[in-house]
């Protein structure tokens, strides 16, 4: 399984964080861990999710959510070097 770690920032509402993790079960990820940190205006998740689907398929509708801002992929060293 590929691991993936994506780093997500919105709106800090009650239901986002379930939006997220809907999102990512229906699109066939599972979440190995997760990191949330929340301020006045913004919550932030660093979330690391392995599937052998395509990342894409999941950054693409995280990013559709009314609540997330911005959502990101980390690309590590190791799979550039690897190229």
């Amino acid at each position: 399984m590929n691991q993936h770690t994506l780093y997500i920032e919105m709106n800090p509402t009650p239901e986002v964080l379930e939006r997220v993790l809907r999102v990512t079960r229906h699109r066939g990820f599972n979440v190995c861990h997760m990191h949330m940190s929340s301020m006045d205006r913004k919550a932030n998740i660093a979330v690391t999710v392995a599937s052998e689907r395509p990342i894409e398929h999941l950054t693409k509708q995280l990013d559709k959510l009314y609540d997330v801002q911005q959502c990101r992929l980390e690309v590590s060293a190791a799979r550039i070097a690897n190229g």
